[in-house]
């Protein structure tokens, strides 16, 4: 039974090496067989998804504005602001200025040139705390060095698209996704907020992203493989991809007054933090399934299994001894994208849930088919390293 309260989602923006925007992804997702876009070469050993060519003008349309923000903070307000188009909701000044934002977001990118003159310059100094002081009042313009500030991707979308709530950033990989979906619904549900952007975006094409993956020995090396079937393989199994994804999540009510399409209603999102180190990431994901409360019958689910291989063996073994579920590991066709792959996750679900339609295997040794249309839709984010996530998105 529906209530005016129910978090309905009324606008998805999504980017990945797939494309941009929902119409593209779904059109693509929905061919059996497709093929992902991969760059091999540039970053080898390692395999990346790369970012599509992009007219950030669309999006952002004053240079000024896209000068001072690295490529993850445009690929965020890019997507948020499709997000925003796609629910009605930019240029209106009413909506977005009442309008709260929760955002996940890393460090951002650091200036590779900066740090290499910096450790060549401390091999013939020994004042280093000096001369990195030096470095730091000369060799980085402002913008830059707070581009490392999470939050900045926040300010940018507010900046841009003129979105003045409430702003929250979490920070921690999948984690900040999950967090970031699960507080947004949270306040919607609680009668705090009547509409809300949420989101993500993650630039793989980049040195120090791929380093903080691979210090810990997390990235696949060797020829490409479909994310179920890295176990084994040379390297931790994980191929990392760029890309985006934001949500307009709403109060049924409020959306109903507008007049807008909903896609689908956003049910629990349930999260944990597995202390791995002690075995506990079974029964967490097997707890997180009862919490989110299944439906009887067959259920889709779209699986942001990275491919590192202790976590997505924990959840393949997991979502396999459900003999109802039929997973789709989407990182196969767009690559792992941390913060915004639980954001993703959620809007593939609610993709599914409108075209009444569910996706083809993207693995076929495995994964099974569905058959029938999808009236709910699960949504995973089993983090490579730390921290468990899903969510139910289901009929509107």
């Amino acid at each position: 039974m529906s209530s005016p309260r129910d978090v309905v989602i009324t606008g998805i923006g999504l980017v990945s090496s797939l494309g941009e925007g929902p119409d593209t992804h779904w059109q693509k997702l929905a061919q059996p067989g497709l093929q992902p876009v991969l760059e091999s070469a540039r970053f080898a050993p390692y395999t990346v998804h790369p970012l599509p060519e992009i007219d950030w003008n669309l999006q952002i349309a004053k240079r000024g504005d896209q000068r001072q923000m690295e490529t993850w903070q445009r690929l965020g307000t890019y997507a948020a602001g499709m997000a925003l188009d796609d629910a009605g909701i930019k240029g209106n000044d009413d909506l977005c200025t009442t309008m709260d934002m929760v955002v996940a977001a890393g460090g951002g990118e650091r200036d590779e040139a900066v740090d290499a003159a910096i450790l060549a310059a401390s091999e013939s100094r020994n004042d280093r705390d000096v001369l990195l002081n030096e470095k730091l009042t000369t060799e980085l313009r402002p913008t830059l060095f707070l581009a490392q500030l999470s939050n900045l991707l926040a300010g940018n979308i507010s900046i841009v698209h003129k979105v003045t709530g409430s702003s929250r950033t979490f920070m921690g990989e999948e984690g900040a996704g999950v967090a970031a979906v699960e507080t947004a619904a949270a306040r919607i549900r609680s009668g705090q907020s009547t509409h809300i952007l949420v989101g993500g975006a993650f630039q793989t094409e980049h040195s120090d992203m791929l380093l903080g993956y691979e210090l810990a020995g997390y990235l696949h090396r060797g020829p490409w493989k479909p994310v179920w079937q890295r176990q084994g393989a040379e390297g931790g199994g994980l191929v990392s991809g760029s890309g985006g994804a934001f949500l307009v999540l709403e109060q049924r009510e409020h959306a109903q007054r507008r007049g807008r399409k909903i896609y689908a209603e956003l049910g629990p999102v349930v999260s944990g933090r597995a202390r791995r180190s002690r075995g506990e990431l079974d029964a967490e994901i097997a707890a997180l399934l009862k919490q989110a409360a299944l439906p009887n019958g067959k259920l889709l689910a779209l699986s942001g299994a990275s491919g590192a291989h202790t976590a997505t063996s924990a959840e393949k073994s997991a979502l396999d001894a459900n003999p109802a579920i039929s997973a789709r590991g989407f990182a196969t066709l767009t690559g792992h994208m941390k913060e915004a792959q639980f954001p993703f996750a959620v809007a593939l679900a609610a993709l599914a849930v409108d075209r009444k339609a569910a996706y083809p295997v993207f693995d076929a040794a495995a994964e099974k088919p569905f058959e029938g249309i999808p009236e709910t839709v699960l949504a995973t984010a089993i983090g490579y390293h730390q921290f468990e996530g899903m969510a139910l998105v289901n009929v509107a």
